[in-house]
């Protein structure tokens, strides 16, 4: 199984900050699932490709828009206080 994830942000800044918020994540994988997570200007392209069970691959996607979220929220704070 192989997916590509591609999140799009409104500045170079936002993407970068997500791409290494989400980039440790990519260390951490099970053995059967290969992450690559790279910043493209705006953009933030995650390739995943899993050799393991469906479980395995739906929860990596999970964790993958979980770590991206989290940091979108994180910045969202930073920026409303000050």
């Amino acid at each position: 199984m192989q997916a590509t994830i591609t999140l799009e942000y409104s500045d170079t800044k936002t993407a970068e900050v997500v791409t290494k918020a989400v980039s440790p994540d990519n260390l951490k994988a099970p053995f059967e699932v290969k992450i690559h997570t790279v910043n493209d200007g705006c953009r933030v392209v995650t390739d995943i490709v899993c050799e393991g069970k469906l479980a395995t691959f739906t929860a990596t996607i999970d964790d993958l828009l979980f770590s991206a979220s989290t940091a979108e929220k994180t910045l969202q704070t930073i920026k409303q206080s000050k």
